[in-house]
């Protein structure tokens, strides 16, 4: 029988999957023999011609655990199957059962087991396969992560709770990630005396970090469904800030952050001839990540021929405008792919350091 822990969230982009890089990196480094399963997928990936859930193909392919991937993610959301369980035709105790029979082989097989939710604890409700329920069905303690703010972490947490003991799931431990350095120390002792009453741990994740939390340009070409248009290495360049090239050409140069990718309409040829000769220069490499080029009218031969030759990464949207585009990456929260190798990387020189292993197997 595996030591198993079922990483929950309180929503959205708290480090769910970041969490479980880590202890999966951790557990195989310690020799033992490691599983990974996301019981309920709602957002679909392709792996060897198999639907399965986006982060289960993550690990498959960071771990080599391609073999198991059927187990690993036994239940796929299709558009449609909503629709499809109100009606009757998908009946939610077969999903649960799909669940239960792909567990048992990976408890067979594993030393230790991750089992990763989707979102907060009620996602999943409609197919009867709720976070809080697989939980309490495979009997697998539960590390809840959540953010780092005190009053919302201790408002949201409160909330996903109630769910959790409702199905009578054990939540073992609070980990707050995402924390402000500076605050750490606070953050924690606060939350800590937040939920003495409860009897639940309360140990903390990562610091905030800009690599894990901004995305790469392949992220960005997933994101707004476009072409990439760069190397094999340049996909992997990490975008920590966005801007708009509406300023004057020199502006738009003075104004450039770390790694930045500009937002720039196909007419302003001056400025995309600019920012792809500065690309070569080592002061300006490190500050242009690659452009979205934007707008109907199409850019001039000359100027597409001198982007080409500077080798920037670009990315042609003539469909949306700048406005919409722009707004789409600025709201954006990166989440980690399996070609994203430098953040893959930190995770796992971060888990060596900073990542309580020990502490969280042992309350389990």
């Amino acid at each position: 029988m595996a030591k198993r822990v079922f990483i929950a969230a309180t929503g959205q982009h708290c480090g769910k999957t970041t969490i479980s890089l880590s202890l999966l990196h951790l557990a195989a480094k310690s020799g033992m023999r490691i599983g990974f399963m996301k019981p309920f997928g709602p957002k679909i990936a392709v792996f060897e011609g198999r639907d399965v859930d986006m982060d289960a193909k993550l690990v498959a392919k960071v771990f080599g655990m391609g073999d198991q991937i059927e187990q690993m993610s036994p239940v796929v959301l299709h558009k449609g199957d909503t629709q499809r369980i109100l009606e009757g035709i998908i009946e939610p105790e077969r999903l649960l059962e799909r669940i239960g029979k792909a567990f048992e082989i990976l408890d067979t097989w594993c030393d230790f087991l991750v089992i990763e939710g989707a979102g907060h604890s009620g996602v999943g409700s409609v197919a009867g396969v709720s976070n809080a329920r697989i939980a309490k069905e495979l009997d697998a303690p539960v590390l809840m992560v959540t953010g780092a703010a005190l009053g919302s972490t201790i408002d949201d947490v409160s909330l996903n709770l109630a769910l959790f003991r409702e199905e009578r799931a054990e939540v073992k431990i609070l980990m707050p990630n995402k924390i402000i350095p500076d605050k750490r120390e606070k953050t924690l002792l606060y939350l800590k005396t937040a939920f003495k009453s409860t009897g639940i741990s309360v140990l903390g994740g990562y610091d905030y970090s800009d690599v894990l939390a901004h995305p790469t340009l392949l992220t960005v070409s997933r994101l707004l469904e476009l072409k990439l248009h760069s190397s094999e290495e340049q996909v992997s360049r990490i975008v920590h800030g966005v801007q708009l090239g509406a300023a004057s050409t020199q502006r738009v140069v003075d104004l450039l952050q770390t790694s930045t990718l500009l937002v720039v309409t196909s007419s302003r040829d001056e400025l995309l001839v600019m920012l792809s000769t500065l690309y070569h220069m080592p002061e300006y490499f490190d500050k242009i990540a690659g452009l979205v080029i934007t707008g109907e009218a199409p850019v001039s031969n000359i100027t597409q021929r001198i982007i080409d030759d500077c080798g920037i990464p670009y990315l042609r949207c003539p469909a949306r405008t700048t406005a919409e585009i722009f707004l789409k990456l600025k709201n954006f929260v990166s989440k980690i792919y399996a070609e994203d190798e430098e953040k893959i990387r930190l995770v796992q020189d971060l888990a060596e350091t900073g990542m309580p292993f020990e502490k969280i197997y042992d309350h389990l």
